[in-house]
């Protein structure tokens, strides 16, 4: 394979810990690593130390954590820009419709270069839950399809996620780039199992489950709070470890007290070491992740890799690749389903054990596999972009255009 100059751009990056920073990262170490050169284009954010192997540009960012969670960039920073048009790359990959995609089609102008976009999330469901007014929402979702359709290629981490693109009103072309999972396939040392099991006070003889992710509602932790309170209720014997942070901490907290569970459930901070991360996955005998919202379920993925099989909800993204009682466990969107579930897997001491077994077998996806599958179609999109620069489709406007020109002569 040519060797690339690829720019990477998110409207989130390291210290933020979610799944598409982690995607974003992973692809940066790997080309950076085995196939070309890359840089991470990004919002500044205090306290950042970009120690990498390759360069982080930041722009100007304003805080909006207590609204959405995230800083927001000022994506068009004439300083990024010019300093972005002088970098020799030959793709711009953007992992967020939003001001990432904003900045590359105004990149775009400068060095003529493609876009690819990668749609991680369901953006749809995120407006409308964070704006109130119908005509802002209906607004916003304009604004980010019109940067969609933009982009010169599109590419969905599942079929899931596509048919939340479709939702949203995309009804161009796409393709399923399936994310990988940076960790090593197998079960981390007694030794580091030992550790966790002291750190955090569990019986070896209680079977463990477990949450990764961020702390907010949509994750579907209603359901796991409520589920557990019957398994507690049913004499169920559990510890249930909670690993992440997010907006609805607190209030997740108080309602896991309110269920009686302050004696079974621990929460633990979101964990930035991976192999201590990895530690979580094979302690756990089942990962609960009943989550709607999520369009990949990375966490499924690690989770598999270290021999942990999943409990997701039927027709959810999280479940694709899933067989029930095979390779992992698929249930109704109620607490009694997984409850049940739950309790019928926990009464056979080998069930957990096979269902990770194959849920290693079958799930996992090496995030070297994966990105070398992308790489090879970042050439076909440079190739083709060449070929039909002049009839691109209107993906180039008259506002792009002339901030361009502005940037290009302004002294």
């Amino acid at each position: 394979m040519k060797q690339l100059n690829v720019c990477l751009m998110n409207d989130s990056f390291a210290p933020v810990i979610d799944g598409v920073t982690n995607c974003v990262l992973n692809y940066a170490e790997t080309i950076n690593r085995k196939f070309g050169s890359v840089t991470v284009c990004t919002p500044s954010y205090p306290g950042a130390e970009d120690n990498y192997d390759y360069p982080v540009i930041r722009y100007p960012s304003f805080d909006l954590t207590k609204l959405f969670g995230y800083r927001a960039g000022f994506p068009l920073d004439k300083k990024t820009i010019r300093l972005l048009a002088q970098k020799p790359f030959d793709v711009l990959h953007c992992h967020c419709p939003i001001m990432s995609v904003i900045l590359a089609r105004t990149l775009r102008e400068l060095i003529q270069q493609p876009i690819i976009l990668t749609y991680h999330s369901k953006f749809d469901v995120d407006i409308r839950q964070d704006i109130k007014s119908k005509a802002i929402q209906d607004q916003a979702i304009s604004a980010i399809l019109a940067n969609i359709e933009a982009c010169d290629e599109v590419w969905t981490v599942s079929h899931g996620a596509a048919q939340s693109l479709r939702a949203l009103g995309y009804q161009g072309d796409y393709i399923v780039m399936e994310n990988g999972v940076d960790l090593p396939r197998g079960v981390v040392s007694r030794e580091a199992l030992r550790q966790i099991d002291q750190e955090y006070h569990l019986r070896r003889d209680v079977p463990v489950l477990l949450f990764v992710g961020r702390l907010v509602w949509y994750k579907g932790i209603r359901t796991i709070l409520d589920g557990l309170k019957l398994l507690k209720a049913q004499e169920v014997p559990f510890q249930m470890l909670f690993v992440g942070s997010g907006m609805d901490e607190a209030a997740i907290r108080h309602y896991a007290a309110s269920c009686g569970l302050t004696d079974c459930c621990q929460f633990v901070p979101a964990v930035s070491d991976r192999e201590k991360l990895r530690a979580f996955y094979s302690r756990g005998d089942l990962f609960l992740f009943p989550s709607t919202y999520d369009t990949n379920g990375l966490v499924v993925r690690e989770a598999a890799a270290c021999g942990t099989a999943s409990l997701t909800l039927r027709d959810s993204c999280a479940a694709e690749g899933i067989t029930h009682l095979r390779n992992g466990l698929i249930i109704d969107n109620t607490p009694e389903a997984l409850a049940a579930e739950t309790a019928r897997l926990l009464s056979s001491k080998d069930a957990p054990w096979l269902l990770g077994q194959r849920a290693m077998d079958e799930l996992y996806l090496s995030w070297e596999d994966s990105i070398s599958r992308a790489y090879r179609r970042y050439e076909t999109v440079i190739d083709r972009f060449y070929t039909h620069r002049n009839i691109r489709h209107g993906k180039s406007d008259t506002f792009f255009k002339t901030i361009a020109k502005l940037y290009r002569t302004d002294n």
